[in-house]
């Protein structure tokens, strides 16, 4: 499944399934979300085997080393032929512990607070800070 020896960057991430759309693979290039070498990269720039291309995922930035190209998009199973992930595990523990604190605050599938339930939470939280002086 070998392209060529010529792919943009912007394809790639989108044939690695990295990014749902082209589109949105080149807007993440152009909000400097995506870097290689420390500097951020153009969704023209070129991308070759050996390559560690960074992508910030807030909190942190995840890497990814080019093992391969291709330039049409693929089934998730054939992404390990293309690309390695190379972030260190340090990285990975904060993102998790990131998203496990995200997922507390809220159950998942309730959506955003009514206004009865905004209001309760306000008066649970100012109860608290209040001295009875």
């Amino acid at each position: 499944m070998e392209a060529s020896s010529i792919v943009r960057i912007d394809k790639f991430l989108w044939a690695v399934r990295l990014f749902k759309t082209r589109s949105l693979a080149i807007e993440a290039c152009k909000k400097g979300k995506v870097m290689m070498g420390g500097l951020p990269v153009k969704s023209s720039r070129v991308v070759k085997k050996g390559d560690v291309v960074a992508i910030k995922e807030p909190p942190i930035m995840r890497q990814y080393e080019v093992i391969g190209l291709a330039e049409k998009r693929m089934g998730a199973k054939l992404t390990p032929d293309f690309i390695k992930e190379v972030t260190p595990a340090e990285e990975l523990e904060i993102l998790r512990l990131t998203q496990i604190a995200n997922t507390m605050n809220r159950g998942r599938g309730l959506g955003r607070p009514t206004k009865k339930e905004r209001r309760d939470l306000d008066g649970f939280f100012d109860s608290g800070y209040e001295s009875d002086d």
